[in-house]
């Protein structure tokens, strides 16, 4: 089919986390080798690790118990391999692009200060909100991001959808949409009243895992792919399919939803360096805006001072 190219402008930003801003991927597929090794058990093949990213915990530790054959227990083996985890994941580092593009991301909001006077909003830029939605449990989230505070300032604490949020209902993560629409919703239910609520057709979900690629198209939101190497390997050929969301991932539920090959609603992209902003209808302030926004910032806290 012809792919689609009259997008509107993203208004918003949904990011995964692990494999998409931090490097994640490797420090979980070391625990699970130590643990395979102990008892004899070849190392853990893309194959399998396809289906365990972006999925939530238990899900993802079923499948792999049943790949594995380990003589231990479900609960013995996520006990050996969170202490592992407490030990490898506080030296967790942003993969390539990621503070840059949180960085440019971050500095729209000053498009905000900069026009409220002359409103040229439409003319210099507007705002693009982002959002974190995160299979990972909010234990992880903090042993992952606590030595990377600034990085992750970016993202509000009432928009970090985490893997535990009680507003997901059990059995409903990744690759169904729960996430990103609820991501979604924490974005519209705090903006001004004079904004216009975020469609899902203005979003743009990062992610590098093939169920979370399917759970973005579900949602009716277009979508950046960024494979790991090893991951990219494994789905050589079947590009396509992942872009439109049509791997299967969540079996025959809800197949509506999912996309159409060559539909133009997601790409695949190396990394995160570089990004095309203008490609998806972004304006990124340039350093005069930010100063002339702080300078507004400064002399209206100087007349309040004064007042």
């Amino acid at each position: 089919m012809a792919p689609k190219t009259d997008f509107p402008p993203v208004r918003a930003c949904l990011f995964d986390m692990d494999g998409l801003l931090l490097d994640t991927e490797d420090i979980y597929t070391a625990c699970v080798n130590i643990i395979l090794q102990r008892y004899g058990k070849p190392n853990l093949p893309w194959s399998i690790k396809a289906k365990l990213q972006g999925r939530p915990g238990p899900a993802a530790t079923k499948i792999f118990h049943d790949w594995a054959g380990l003589p231990i227990t479900s609960e013995e083996y996520i006990a050996q391999n969170t202490d592992l985890q407490k030990l490898l994941f506080p030296n967790t580092k942003p993969l390539p692009g990621v503070v840059d593009l949180l960085a440019s991301l971050g500095r729209t909001r000053y498009w905000e200060v900069a026009t409220q006077d002359d409103g040229k909003t439409e003319e210099r830029g507007r705002r693009v909100h982002i959002a974190l939605a995160t299979s990972s449990h909010e234990a992880n989230f903090r042993l992952k991001t606590s030595h990377l505070t600034e990085l992750f300032s970016v993202f509000p604490s009432d928009r970090r959808v985490l893997g535990d949020d009680k507003r997901l209902q059990a059995g409903r993560g990744k690759p169904l949409p729960d996430i990103f629409l609820l991501a979604l919703k924490t974005i519209n239910d705090s903006l001004p009243a004079d904004e216009e609520p975020i469609r899902p057709e203005e979003c743009l979900v990062f992610e590098d895992s093939v169920p979370g690629v399917e759970a973005g198209r579900r949602a009716g939101m277009r979508v950046v792919w960024c494979p790991h190497p090893g991951l990219k390997k494994e789905y050589q050929g079947r590009e396509p399919e992942v872009l439109a969301g049509r791997m299967g991932e969540a079996g025959d539920v809800d197949l509506h939803q999912v996309g159409e090959i060559g539909d133009g609603w997601a790409e695949q992209m190396e990394d995160l360096t570089d990004f095309p902003f203008a490609k998806y209808g972004m304006v990124i302030p340039p350093p005069e805006v930010e100063e002339e926004a702080c300078m507004k910032e400064t002399s209206k806290s100087v007349v309040v001072e004064n007042a």
